[in-house]
């Protein structure tokens, strides 16, 4: 194989890539949500949900969907799931039947005291020291923010 043929195909190489270990690193980070999750009766994506809940209050599903990066196909049946857990309400507003809003129960708000263990536990899961951790989420927010615009 001649030298110009390997450098071509260097570009699909795994080790050159961008996108695996953040994809390697976020199932794995996932992974080891489940153990502290499973005391909550949450899964990440669910976790994620309830966050939201807890620091912006109720809010329609497209609002949802928008500050937790997850569609509709998506969010319907994991809220359906809360709902079922008794976690939080959906309602139609009688003015707008085509919107959703959700809202948490007291159940759902109690959560919130029990959640405050989850990144306790978690602490240590990205073995970086603290600055490294911090820039390493301040050019994650910022890539997002970049493909947010595109």
């Amino acid at each position: 194989m001649s030298g110009t043929m390997y450098n071509q195909y260097d570009c699909i190489r795994l080790d050159n890539q961008i996108c695996f270990p953040l994809y390697a690193c976020a199932k794995e980070v996932v992974r080891q949500y489940r153990k502290p999750l499973e005391k909550l009766g949450l899964t990440y994506t669910q976790y994620v949900v309830m966050m939201a809940f807890w620091e912006y209050g109720g809010m329609t599903e497209g609002e949802l969907g928008r500050k937790v990066h997850l569609d509709s196909g998506t969010l319907a049946p994991l809220l359906k799931r809360l709902e079922t857990q008794g976690l939080l309400n959906r309602e139609r507003p009688h003015d707008n039947e085509r919107k959703l809003f959700i809202s948490l129960t007291e159940q759902g708000e109690a959560l919130k005291d029990k959640a405050v263990s989850v990144p306790q536990a978690m602490r240590g899961c990205i073995n970086l020291p603290e600055n490294e951790l911090l820039q390493l989420k301040y050019l994650l927010d910022k890539a997002l923010g970049q493909m947010e615009k595109e």
